[in-house]
């Protein structure tokens, strides 16, 4: 099936109201990602791809999946985007190092960093919506629920279930609610478990998470993960500067432990075992 100058080859995924192909562009000979409206949603959906092409149309960022081209083709408004390797959920599904899940935290909350900076509220981040490109980059997509936002947006429940904010459920998304979002992302890469409602302490995977990654890191994330928004960091770039101040000592947390495996009474193999969770 064909499009314009595109050749559909398979259906990557869906959402509430537009799906997202595989693609091959005849004209440049490159493979991409489209996301295009269906169904009765159409008109919805090419409004809020006009959001989303014109939001991200000002934004530059390694990690934001920035738009190739947007067109209307046969009747319809079609994105093009770079075509990725996956997405870190379907990566989360294999054997994940704390070393990189710390890299991919970095990334995300880089990419929301800018984004807020632009004052642009994301609403929907989610593992699905990180994708992954060659050499472990990863790149934050969808924004077309994006609000832009002067303080706090009044806006109808959107987000996934699962990833979104109380506040961002009941219809009062804020930069705060991004904050909740991605600490939910980072708290499963390395927990291996993803919290749920109503959120009480102990959450799902606090043991693991502790014995992976450094105190202070564990409680940053107890703070982004404040069901009260007020007690969570104001904005992602705060929630990253933060991150970063810690991410050195997270390393070499991660580096003592590891050698600490290797060479203890528990080692095997002559202390060459392979620990998969450093």
């Amino acid at each position: 099936m064909a499009i314009g100058k595109y050749r559909l080859q398979r259906r990557l995924g869906s959402g509430g109201f537009a799906e997202v192909w595989s693609a091959l562009d005849t004209v440049e000979g490159i493979q991409v990602a489209l996301k295009f409206p269906f169904g009765q949603q159409a008109a919805y959906a090419s409004d809020a791809f006009r959001t989303e092409i014109r939001l991200v149309a000002g934004m530059e960022h390694p990690n934001i999946l920035t738009i190739k081209n947007a067109e209307i083709l046969d009747g319809r408004l079609v994105v093009a985007f770079a075509l990725g390797e996956e997405t870190l959920g379907e990566r989360m599904q294999r054997r994940m190092t704390s070393r990189l899940a710390l890299d991919f935290a970095g990334q995300l909350l880089a990419a929301l960093d800018s984004a807020h900076s632009w004052r642009i509220i994301h609403c929907d981040v989610k593992p699905d919506n990180l994708i992954l490109f060659p050499e472990t980059r990863l790149r934050l997509t969808d924004c077309g629920s994006s609000k832009i936002a002067a303080r706090t947006v009044i806006a109808s429940g959107s987000g996934t279930v699962g990833y979104c904010a109380p506040e961002q459920a009941m219809g009062r998304p804020s930069f705060r609610s991004d904050v909740f979002s991605a600490a939910l992302v980072i708290w499963r890469m390395l927990a291996g478990e993803l919290p749920e409602w109503p959120f009480r302490s102990p959450l799902a995977g606090h043991a693991r998470i502790r014995r992976r990654v450094h105190p202070e890191l564990v409680a940053l994330l107890q703070r982004a993960l404040e069901v009260d928004a007020r007690k969570r960091y104001p904005d992602c770039c705060a929630m990253n500067a933060a991150f970063v101040r810690l991410l050195p000592r997270s390393r070499r947390h991660i580096t003592r432990r590891s050698t600490r495996r290797r060479n203890g009474p528990t080692a095997r193999d002559g202390g060459n075992r392979i620990d998969w969770n450093t």
